[in-house]
């Protein structure tokens, strides 16, 4: 099973490897780390670069796709390289997977016409302009479309993922191995629990871009 996770410039990096902690642990999983061109690709913040082994070109017909988000997906929405990658290889996928903003480049693409799907909630209002159902749930499955909300929900993403190829009892022990048991020092993980005035304050000056 071939697993390729799109890298871009700017792109958000636990959105790209809570996945890839997850999935990447599914018997003979093979993941690939694909760009527009092979080499580092930098993260929103600059201070990190993870490696893209091949190009788009290179990568046609992977089973599970994840696109990760980033504070600018419009740059990557407009890009057709991407667009066209995306179209081409969502027509062989078993599945096709976004963490944050990464659902409105396969919104861009087409790909969630009609559908139900998530995104980081600071973007959610972007995604009926294409035609989506938009829903603040953590993780949305529409057919073989699954997306995420925000950053952190791309690995709960993974393990429902994990759960619907290989059982529930094997993504349980992913989930156990890596000791994913969540237990944030806030309740503020969500517009509808943080302070109204937080929420007022992020969506009036959105630090993400």
């Amino acid at each position: 099973m071939q697993i390729a996770v799109l890298l871009y410039d700017r792109f958000t990096a636990l959105d790209a490897v809570g996945p890839f902690d997850t999935l990447g642990r599914l018997p003979d999983a093979e993941v690939v780390f694909v760009s527009e061109r092979p080499g580092p690709v930098r993260t929103d913040n600059g201070a990190l670069a993870l490696v893209a082994d091949k190009g788009l070109d290179e990568v046609t017909g992977p089973d599970v796709v994840v696109v990760p988000g980033g504070p600018h997906p419009e740059l990557e929405m407009e890009n057709p390289a991407v667009m066209e990658w995306l179209r081409a290889v969502d027509a062989g996928t078993t599945w096709t997977t976004s963490v944050c903003t990464g659902s409105l480049l396969l919104a861009a693409a087409g790909l969630l016409d009609g559908r139900r799907a998530t995104s980081h909630w600071l973007y959610l209002d972007r995604l009926p302009k294409f035609g989506v159902e938009a829903t603040g749930e953590r993780v949305v499955t529409d057919g073989k479309y699954v997306t995420a909300a925000g950053v952190s929900s791309g690995i709960d993403m993974g393990l429902t993922l994990v759960g619907r190829i290989a059982g529930d009892e094997y993504a349980q022990a992913v989930q156990l191995m890596t000791e994913y048991d969540p237990q944030p020092p806030y309740d503020a993980g969500s517009p509808a629990k943080a302070p109204a005035a937080l929420v007022a304050k992020l969506r009036g000056n959105n630090p993400l871009g």
